[in-house]
């Protein structure tokens, strides 16, 4: 019981986010009167301010949700369409990842409106204040947010306003160090003023567009104009007791949905938790799954749920019950990287973040920038930093997911929402690259076969499947099991006990008989819980 991080429980709402100020953001709307959809957006919008390296305004992001007065689960995907300049650009990946090529029109900001518009009940004022104050007052750079910074420093010094910002003259903060940004306070300001539309159709915009295009970005005013978020249907499986929601292709989610799907048939409440049955399982559904969401993401929506189908399914079981050992791609089409290699260092920096409130409403968000500080270009007078999510985009022409101009653009997240005879019981989300469609997988498996506690699950150990036969496994796992996974064909390598490489998970729970709710946060990152 004690030794680690306590339960946080209430009735009448909870938000759990990645960074403290952004889940006492949240918690402050809750404690005014709003509801679960208000403190996620003022979450969101806090994590801008205080977590900048993995989320903001620029960014692109998910949602997936229940609305308790329509009693169902709904998806919005704020992930923009592939720039139409996209054909003037080179598409070797390096040259996306930093600087201007790599920027995508930013989705973030109008997500945010428009869960607020339909679904809250506080104006635009009440909820960007949090940020907006942020912002102007500055805050105390955690740890974490000083390492964050001083990882991506060596690469992103050369951008000038991103190194005004986010240095202290030149050199990487210290922890404490205060962090003020009364640029992008003005920004939300003129959000407040003029809604998103100072984004997609004002002065922001045309900001935007100018500096991005300077730089030899291929980002224009047309392409924010089409911004338009999505509402969709989510796409659910049965996971047990559970049926588990996320957001239909391009959305990648269905790939954590079909690994759920696979383990279903198999008993792991038996196994004993993270021993060498239990990884081994688990690794294996994932390589099956991640082979084919790499084959299948851009098919139509039936296709999709045909692979997902009893009759799929079941073929893929036999295949994870055989011997012989699963390799193969986990990340994107083409040759899988060779054996004992890691990807590029700092693309799991995204950010996930969960509500609820005592009404039923439950809500799950997962942003991004792409990258660390995204593309590292920062818009001179407005603050605002730039995704590199075309970095994200398959570049290779054999592929079926292939990028191309004014085209969808298939990411990796996959926010959830899980009910339990129609009713919502779970929310939870993570980032982590390619990791994002194996961890919440491992969580489930920890939170509804092992049965831990929410906040108990996300602590457990987790591993990270690379491709080949490659594996990360944190080091609380026993060297004893790791060498019985080698023995299996797994080329398993311990890593930090705590690595950030298996996500930073949020998440909220909902109990159908007493009404309690408790959030989890990921002691990975800065992860912060709170009860109103």
């Amino acid at each position: 019981m004690f030794g680690r991080r306590p339960h946080v429980t209430s009735v009448r709402g909870v938000v759990a986010t990645a960074h403290p100020l952004a889940s006492q953001a949240g918690a402050r709307m809750l404690l005014t009167g709003g509801n679960a959809f208000d403190a996620i957006v003022a979450a969101a919008a806090a994590l801008n301010i205080v977590e900048p390296q993995l989320s903001g305004l620029a960014g692109m992001g998910m949602a997936t949700f229940h609305a308790a007065r329509e009693r169902r689960v709904r998806t919005l995907d704020f992930v923009t369409r592939v720039p139409g300049g996209l054909r003037s650009l080179s598409l070797t990946r390096p040259e996306l990842y930093v600087g201007p090529k790599g920027i995508g029109a930013p989705g973030n900001l109008a997500g945010w409106c428009a869960l607020l518009e339909q679904y809250g009940t506080k104006s635009r004022a009440d909820v960007f204040q949090p940020a907006l104050e942020l912002a102007r007052d500055g805050f105390p750079l955690t740890e974490g947010g000083a390492h964050l910074i001083a990882s991506g420093i060596e690469q992103l010094r050369s951008f000038p306003t991103w190194a005004q910002i986010f240095t202290d003259n030149g050199a990487a903060p210290r922890p404490g160090w205060v962090l003020r940004q009364p640029d992008l306070a003005r920004t939300y300001e003129a959000i407040i003023a003029d809604g998103p539309a100072h984004l997609y159709h004002g002065a922001l915009g045309h900001a935007m567009t100018a500096h991005v295009r300077a730089l030899g970005g291929c980002l224009h005013m047309d392409d924010l104009t089409a911004v338009t978020p999505q509402w969709l249907d989510p796409l659910a499986v049965a996971y047990r007791d559970l049926l588990v929601h996320t957001l239909p292709p391009p959305c990648e989610g269905f790939q954590m949905l079909l690994s759920l799907r696979i383990l279903d048939g198999l008993d792991i409440a038996r196994l004993t938790p993270n021993d060498v049955e239990h990884l081994d399982a688990t690794i294996r559904a994932v390589r099956l799954a991640a082979e084919i969401r790499i084959r299948y993401n851009n098919s139509p929506l039936d296709v999709i749920q045909d692979l997902l189908a009893e009759a799929h399914v079941a073929r893929l079981r036999e295949r994870l019950r055989e011997p012989a050992p699963i390799t193969g791609r986990s990340e994107q089409w083409g040759d899988p990287l060779p054996p004992g290699t890691l990807p590029p260092a700092g693309r799991d920096h995204t950010t996930s973040l969960s509500a609820a409130d005592g009404l039923g409403n439950l809500v799950c968000v997962t942003q991004s920038l792409g990258g660390g500080f995204g593309s590292g270009v920062t818009i001179p007078g407005h603050g605002v930093v730039m995704n590199d999510f075309l970095y994200w985009g398959d570049t290779n022409p054999a592929s079926p997911n292939f990028m191309y101009p004014n085209g969808p653009l298939a990411l990796p997240m996959a926010p959830t929402i899980s009910t339990r005879r129609g009713e919502p019981v779970l929310a939870l989300g993570t980032p982590g690259s390619y990791g994002i469609l194996q961890t919440q997988v491992q969580a489930m498996l920890q939170h509804v076969d092992v049965g831990l506690d929410l906040q108990a699950a996300i602590e457990a150990p987790r591993v990270r499947v690379l491709d080949g036969a490659s594996v990360v496994v944190e080091a609380r796992i026993p060297e004893a099991t790791i060498d019985a996974l080698r023995a299996r064909g797994h080329e398993a390598t311990a890593g930090e006990a705590y690595t950030m490489m298996v996500g930073g998970m949020q998440g909220a729970t909902r109990d159908l008989a007493t009404g309690a709710l408790t959030a989890a946060a990921d002691p990975r990152r800065d992860g912060y819980a709170i009860g109103i």
